[in-house]
């Protein structure tokens, strides 16, 4: 049973350690948004370049994050944890030295890679190191600390670009890392290594599922271009898509087990996530741009602009999962989304001589209301939709389908609003662009909430409860850990 106090030197070494950590991987998932028009200047980067800017990241960290907390589970959490902020720094380093846009989106895949290896061991480190007693405090602590962490970095990001340059952003998780090893060696405890040893790794579902979303995602980018190779490129992803399902099938300890979707809730809450976590993502992705390119902010202006609807996640998201408990998950799974699209349709008020206080303050608060209404019973339905034993695999492949809809909606936004190489660079012809764009991620929003109000229903009041009360992130929903009966039985 794990003994380490929060109150303790040590406690207070391991809670460190794994806020430091995460705070890397998700810092660069938000904070890049808002460097992107700037790399595109220095690199002479056309808006593709800057798609695969983010979803080089995206693609990897989705395709190979349940196989990292696997990884962790056999070779041991902390190992596995140092080698992902190691390799993480390696690549960032890299992608702050990137001579061209070429280099910068090969870093940015071995990032994610990096972070697949990271993120599930954060949370399982304090899982696996604190007291009983003590570990719902350390998992709110570190919930809430990485909430604040979200909710400064845009602020951050936007300073480093305006100031020393966008290449900060990616530099200055070296100096974190050289702080996070040594003290993750020396005080967290080892955790893992020899559970589930009987079983074999899923390296060829990681793998397929991998190259389905970076060739479909690639085709998605390119296919304004048209040509041979993307139609190959397409139908080469769907096949592999069509082969993870089938390896899936037949391996004895598959990565993403088909029998999980047998419930008809687990289903439809991954339907719904893939609706509001593909409209968020595209938001983010565009909505830095637009107050950029458009509306004519700075990096930090665009940064700072966009911080309400992280403070109103980490502030309120607590009180919404007890709401949800009280009344279900239903209403808040139908009402949170539909704000979120009002909040999005808000947002084609914001073009050039747009007000922050009268039009884009406006939008942002009713799609951050929208998200702390939907996001802590989201996770909480997840978890209650299967069998205690399965909950934390149930969080890891939510979290992944969150993020490849996410990966999905960058690809495919600028397409479908008619986005042209150079819309970046062209205020008026971007600004056109967007709206369209808004339009869409209200109809997936709207999608969403449909199916919320036909299919959910109250899980049993014995299911498995979240552990991370507190929410700052908005590339995916909480990423919780495996259940403590599994886990110290």
């Amino acid at each position: 049973m794990p003994d380490v106090r929060l109150a303790s030197p040590q406690g207070k070494w391991v809670l460190l350690t794994t806020v430091l950590g995460s705070s890397m991987a998700m810092l660069d998932s938000t904070v890049v948004n808002v460097a992107l028009p700037r790399i595109g200047r220095d690199l002479d980067a056309n808006l593709s370049a800057l798609q695969w800017t983010v979803n080089a990241y995206m693609v990897t960290l989705a395709g190979l994050i349940l196989l990292g907390g696997a990884l962790g589970d056999r070779f041991g959490r902390r190992k596995v944890f140092v080698i992902g902020v190691v390799w993480f720094a390696a690549a960032s380093l890299l992608c702050g030295i990137a001579p061209n846009a070429g280099v910068l989106i090969a870093a940015r895949a071995l990032q994610g890679v990096g972070g697949a290896l990271l993120t599930p061991g954060s949370l399982a480190l304090i899982q696996a190191s604190f007291h009983p007693d003590d570990r719902g405090r350390a998992v709110g602590l570190w919930s809430g600390f990485g909430g604040i962490g979200a909710a400064v970095g845009p602020f951050v990001g936007g300073w480093l670009v305006d100031g020393p340059g966008w290449r900060w952003v990616f530099l200055l998780n070296v100096p974190v890392a050289l702080v996070c090893v040594p003290v993750a060696l020396r005080h967290v405890p080892e955790s893992g290594g020899g559970e589930r040893a009987h079983g074999r790794f899923d390296v060829l579902g990681a793998v397929l599922g991998a190259v389905a979303l970076a060739l479909v995602t690639y085709a998605l980018i390119e296919a304004g271009e048209g040509g041979l190779v993307v139609v190959v490129s397409a139908v080469a992803g769907l096949a592999a898509a069509v082969a993870f399902v089938l390896v899936e099938r037949r391996r004895p300890d598959p990565m993403m087990p088909p029998d999980i979707f047998a419930s008809r809730q687990f289903t439809a809450v991954n339907l719904v996530t893939l609706c509001v976590y593909a409209a968020l993502g595209g938001f983010f992705f565009l909505a830095a741009l637009q107050l950029q390119v458009v509306v004519g902010y700075s990096a930090l202006g665009a940064g700072t602009a966009l911080l309400p609807t992280t403070v109103l996640m980490l502030l309120l998201s607590a009180r919404s999962g007890e709401l949800a408990d009280r009344i279900g998950p239903r209403i808040p799974l139908t009402v949170g989304p539909l704000l979120c699209a009002a909040g999005m349709l808000l947002m084609l008020r914001v073009g050039p001589g747009a007000s922050y206080v009268a039009d884009v303050l406006p939008a942002l608060l009713v799609l951050g209301l929208g998200m702390v209404t939907l996001v802590a019973p989201l996770t909480a339905t997840v978890l209650g939709s299967v069998s205690v034993v399965r909950a934390g695999l149930a969080s890891g492949i939510n979290n992944a389908a969150a993020r490849a809809a996410g990966l999905m909606a960058v690809a495919a936004l600028p397409l479908l609003a008619g986005m042209g190489e150079e819309a970046y660079r062209e205020p008026a012809a971007f600004d056109t662009a967007f709206d369209k764009a808004m339009g869409w991620c209200a109809g997936a929003l709207v999608a969403g909430a449909v199916i919320a109000a036909a299919v959910v229903r109250r899980p049993p009041p014995d299911c498995k409860r979240p552990e991370c009360l507190r929410h700052g992130g908005v590339t995916a929903p909480p990423l919780e850990g495996e259940p403590v009966r599994k886990r110290l039985g």
